[in-house]
């Protein structure tokens, strides 16, 4: 048993020397020492090739990245300009649904100034002397009618409705139409002097401009 692992050891001792010999006998042959200058100058051209190519990517390269550059730049300002474009819309939106909420109902409050101009005609038809408890009929009839108005200037004021009587202001345009001119002493020209039908606005917008009579200068 010894001695065949013995006989084993100097197998393997005699092929790695064999193994070795022909490695050095490669290495120093004439063929490979005169092929290296033609190889490592092939190696240095293909280098310098390498390098050439290289060279010559680059400007390709820039002009690629610098195209690019733009590219990224012209989608980042049509992005900030849709973005902008949303939100005006998205503004416009909100304020148009803001306005239908406070003036969806001005044609029906259009229809109630008839209702409260009738009111107010008629309690100021009433003659004043004769509404006493003499006549309870008729104080009774005048005094529900006044109630009856002051209640619905009330509702009105609910919901934004407010009276233009500008007796005596300054004539505004976008609140007073002006039924004529006339030269009135004692008041400055410019003025209304006579107020023939009371106007009314809605959360600020004119629903109905005063009907007056003006001060005109003599």
């Amino acid at each position: 048993m010894l001695q065949q692992s013995v006989l084993k050891s100097v197998k393997m001792a005699s092929w790695c020397v064999r193994a070795v010999r022909q490695s050095y006998s490669i290495v120093s042959s004439p063929a490979l020492i005169r092929a290296s200058p033609r190889l490592l100058c092939t190696a240095t051209q293909q280098k310098n090739g390498h390098g050439s190519e290289e060279e010559a990517e680059k400007p390709e390269q820039s002009a690629a990245e610098t195209q690019l550059e733009e590219q990224l730049k012209d989608m980042t300002e049509k992005y900030k300009r849709a973005l902008a474009d949303t939100e005006n819309l998205r503004t416009r939106s909100q304020k148009m649904i803001e306005d239908a909420k406070l003036y969806g109902i001005q044609g029906f409050c259009k229809d109630l100034l008839e209702v409260a101009d009738i009111l107010e005609k008629a309690t100021e038809s009433v003659p004043k002397e004769e509404v006493t408890s003499q006549n309870p009929h008729l104080k009774n009839l005048y005094d529900g009618l006044v109630m009856t108005e002051v209640q619905i200037q009330k509702v009105f004021t609910k919901h934004g409705l407010v009276k233009l009587n500008p007796d005596g202001q300054k004539f505004d345009p976008y609140e007073h139409e002006a039924l004529f001119h006339a030269p009135m002493e004692g008041k400055e020209p410019g003025t209304v002097a006579v107020v023939t039908k009371v106007g009314y606005k809605l959360h600020g917008r004119t629903l109905r401009p005063a009907l007056v009579g003006v001060v005109k200068a003599s």
